[in-house]
């Protein structure tokens, strides 16, 4: 772990962001490789996974984002959280701007319960572009970090920025997964169904890179963005991925899929940042 860090601290820190994202990206294609063998996904097994997803996304929000975002902010009391609050706020609602405009299916949803504006796009693109929703946050969070580090913000560390890639990289892999067995169950075959599945991540570099360079230029933005990106994760779990874990009988699965993301994000961000 020491040499990864010590990698990443010898490269330019957008290089580092891109890098990092691409790694979350590669994960969430592993996940998906899975629907070439298995020929199901156990229900409890999934609730539990995206349980897992956001706990890792919630302890993520905290530790990696608006605790750091807080300490460099200037002032006192009050002040002094006023950028947090702000971008918290601003995150959220962006993603609910997004979650109203575009049209997406979780995973769990029947078809009947699609969400944004009404499209005749097949089920096989909603869903898609559910995880992306869910991805965006996560990739604008590392290349938020890695930003902080490329404009020399002491709060803003290597370790930090690669525990957080990490984390999300973990919560990548059955989510990948996710998407491509479903649509295996609906008939795709399993070359369409793993490639739809790892397409999902492609928004993580991006965002990642456009959070990086915003950072960058914009130095003073950095509490902001970081709340930003927490308050965007945070709305995908309570609007989105809880949900999705409440519509079966495994909701004790899925809470304790929560607590072990949680822990385990928790202890990378306090072990590595």
């Amino acid at each position: 772990m020491n040499g990864i860090i010590d990698y990443f601290e010898s490269i330019d820190p957008i290089l580092g962001a891109l890098y990092a994202s691409l790694f979350t990206w590669i994960v969430t294609a592993l996940g998906a490789s899975l629907v070439f063998l298995i020929k199901g996904m156990n229900r409890a097994f999934l609730d539990g996974m995206l349980g897992f997803t956001g706990g890792v996304m919630v302890a993520a929000s905290f530790w990696s984002l608006l605790a750091p975002g807080i300490e460099m902010s200037p002032g006192e009391g009050f002040v002094k959280v006023i950028p947090a609050a702000t971008g918290f706020a601003l995150g959220a609602f962006f993603i609910f701007g997004l979650d109203k405009v575009l049209p997406h299916l979780h995973i769990n949803f029947k078809e009947t319960e699609k969400e944004g504006i009404k499209s005749p796009w097949h089920r096989t693109t909603l869903l898609v572009l559910a995880i992306a929703l869910h991805n965006i946050p996560e990739g604008l969070a590392v290349g938020v970090l890695f930003g902080g580090v490329a404009a020399g913000i002491p709060e803003a560390t290597i370790g930090g920025a690669v525990a957080l890639a990490i984390g999300i990289g973990i919560q990548n892999f059955p989510e990948g997964l996710a998407v491509s067995m479903p649509l295996r169950r609906q008939g795709v075959s399993k070359f369409k169904s793993f490639w739809y599945g790892q397409m999902s991540a492609i928004v993580e570099p991006i965002a990642a890179v456009i959070g990086a360079v915003a950072v960058t230029f914009f130095i003073p933005i950095l509490p902001y963005a970081l709340a930003f990106a927490a308050g965007a994760m945070i709305f995908v779990v309570v609007e989105e991925v809880i949900p999705e874990t409440q519509r079966d009988k495994y909701t004790d699965v899925a809470t304790l899929g929560f607590i072990g993301g949680f822990i385990i994000m928790m202890t990378l961000d306090v072990a590595l940042g």
